[in-house]
């Protein structure tokens, strides 16, 4: 018996944050009833439907993609933007992003079909750590930088503690190249982050997700990770370590 959140997100229909949301909306059925409880565990002889569909087991896949701006991190947009579906034409599966890059930002982003794996790697509590190069405007001080690496408090709470470096300045442009790595995904965090301490970015991209880079892609370009990476990925998870 397994939590109805888990098994949704396992047959890949979303996220199993969104999975708790299309339950409490009433959207699931267990054997033909509505269930709205988060408790609700099922067994694979339940008949388990999504607004009145079935949901089968699907053969999970995983991309990593070469995002670039331009594009909007999810798998649909009502103001008719593209989004990373776009790049990925021929995939069967109801593929989604494993977190998200905002329009403006390009690098690594991870798609899946596998809701359960999309929670480990974003989740705080796991410490997936995603490395950024942010050009700013302005050249921050020692200071500054030290409050990036020991927490800025935002509107939605504390960061937690990143890796910070200078990687290049230019004193006459008044810009800086940072590489700055962290291990949560509040919402536009980076972007946020450097506009607490006066040095709004003008470009930014995820240079690596744990040990994942876009090396041998170009912009826009995809590749299917290999059962090896993925099962590092897992390890990374559980033990902090890559195995």
């Amino acid at each position: 018996m397994e939590r109805l959140q888990k098994v949704l997100a396992r047959a890949g229909v979303a996220s199993r944050r969104k999975a708790e949301g299309l339950i409490l909306e009433g959207k699931v059925k267990v054997n033909g009833s509505v269930v709205t409880e988060l408790g609700t565990k099922v067994s694979a002889s339940d008949r388990v439907e999504v607004e009145g569909i079935q949901v089968v087991k699907e053969t999970f896949v995983y991309y990593l993609l070469y995002k670039p701006r331009g594009y909007i991190s999810t798998v649909h947009d009502e103001k008719g933007r593209k989004t990373v579906l776009d790049l990925l034409p021929g995939v069967e599966q109801r593929i989604f992003p494993v977190g998200r890059l905002d329009y403006d930002t390009s690098g690594v982003i991870i798609m899946t079909n596998d809701g359960d794996f999309s929670y480990t790697m974003t989740h705080p509590k796991f410490g997936i750590r995603k490395q950024y190069i942010a050009k700013v405007k302005g050249v921050p001080t020692r200071e500054a930088l030290k409050k990036l690496e020991n927490g800025i408090v935002l509107e939605d709470g504390l960061t937690a503690p990143a890796n910070v470096k200078m990687r290049s300045m230019d004193k006459k442009a008044q810009t800086a190249l940072i590489e700055i790595t962290i291990s949560e995904g509040k919402n536009r965090q980076v972007r946020r982050m450097f506009d607490a301490i006066g040095c709004p970015v003008v470009k930014l991209r995820r240079e690596s997700f744990a040990n994942l880079t876009t090396i041998g892609l170009n912009a826009g370009e995809a590749r299917e990770l290999t059962t090896h990476e993925v099962k590092q990925l897992r390890v990374l998870a559980e033990t902090g370590k890559i195995g």
